[in-house]
């Protein structure tokens, strides 16, 4: 039997299904009134069904038939949008969108400029993107509810892959009228005599921590904080010294107050920028293309926050850059 009747003829009736009106279809799928008039009685006089009961007053209403065809249609538009997904990647041209996950402390970083250049250079693909901590982006990329995420290497689970972009060595932030505010690179010793903000987020605050090893060197943490924002105007107000590793490109905390950012000294383990994803993301077109993107992104120097300082003797401060691919980021 020759099949007469189209994929968009069968999205104009699950819309139709939906809304329970042809003018609110319209709207929703910016098509006129009568295409989607006709679409409907094309279905009618094909499948020998009548699919909605018409009420001048209520619109449409799906019949016991009307209903169970409208669930077999959108199986068929759920297949025929995996079938252009699959051609995209067999070809190396993706059409598909891509979910792109973002650590929430860097988000405003380096998000938006990865995106945007991302969707400027492949205008055919649709971006969404949900800020995330640590463990979450662990359960989304698990769940497939993201493709990628922009994270760092904090303690990533061996079931996941990640993608090295860049190095980044830990700096401490303090208010202009710290003791400590004009030393060119202080050390955890010097920093442990001060009371500290510590930005508490899950995998986030082991890591800071762990700069601090020896028994009795540990800061006294005088103020705790999930919000990276938060934490640098409780350190320009004096509650006490921060750590971070991407170099905001304002001296400014969100209040207004001066900050200062002093290179750490010592061999201290940085933390690793890069991509997290599934072991078999790879294989996906979408998921290549933005891999390389952000490579070539990372080394044309084109994302803020990554300049960090000029090298010293003492601490070499400038990020390193690398493309090395690790499936688990503890060093």
């Amino acid at each position: 039997m020759a099949i007469r009747y189209t994929l968009r003829q069968l999205e104009y009736f699950v819309a139709v299904g939906e809304a329970g009106s042809i003018a609110l279809a319209s709207d929703r799928l910016h098509v006129s009134s009568p295409s989607i008039s006709a679409a409907i009685a094309q279905l009618e006089k094909e499948f020998g069904l009548p699919l909605f009961i018409r009420q001048h007053a209520h619109g449409l209403t799906l019949t016991p038939a009307g209903q169970t065809m409208m669930d077999q249609a959108r199986n068929v538009l759920r297949e025929a949008e995996r079938l252009a997904i699959l051609a995209g990647d067999i070809s190396g041209v993706p059409n598909r969108p891509l979910a792109l996950g973002c650590l929430l402390t860097i988000a405003q970083m380096i998000l938006p400029d990865l995106r945007r250049s991302f969707e400027t250079a492949h205008p055919g693909i649709r971006v969404t993107q949900r800020e995330l901590d640590q463990a979450e982006i662990f359960s989304y990329i698990r769940r497939a509810e993201i493709d990628i995420a922009l994270t760092y290497n904090l303690d990533i689970p061996t079931d996941l892959r990640f993608v090295t972009l860049a190095e980044l060595p830990p700096y401490a932030l303090v208010a202009e009228t710290h003791p400590l505010a004009e030393r060119p690179t202080v050390s955890v010793e010097e920093l442990r005599d001060h009371p500290m903000v510590l930005l508490d987020l899950p995998f986030s605050a082991d890591y800071f921590l762990s700069l601090f090893p020896r028994e009795g060197a540990r800061p006294r943490i005088a103020e705790r904080t999930r919000d990276i924002a938060v934490m640098r105007s409780l350190v320009a107000n004096g509650y006490g010294f921060s750590i971070a590793n991407i170099r905001p490109l304002t001296d400014e905390a969100p209040d207004g107050r001066k900050l200062r950012f002093i290179p750490m000294a010592g061999d201290l383990r940085p933390m690793r920028l890069g991509l997290l994803m599934a072991q078999e993301a790879g294989s996906l077109a979408v998921i290549r293309l933005f891999i390389d993107h952000c490579r070539r992104r990372v080394a044309a120097g084109a994302v803020p926050g990554l300049g960090g300082f000029p090298a010293t003797a003492d601490a070499p401060r400038t990020a390193r850059l690398t493309c090395e691919n690790r499936a688990s980021g503890k060093s």
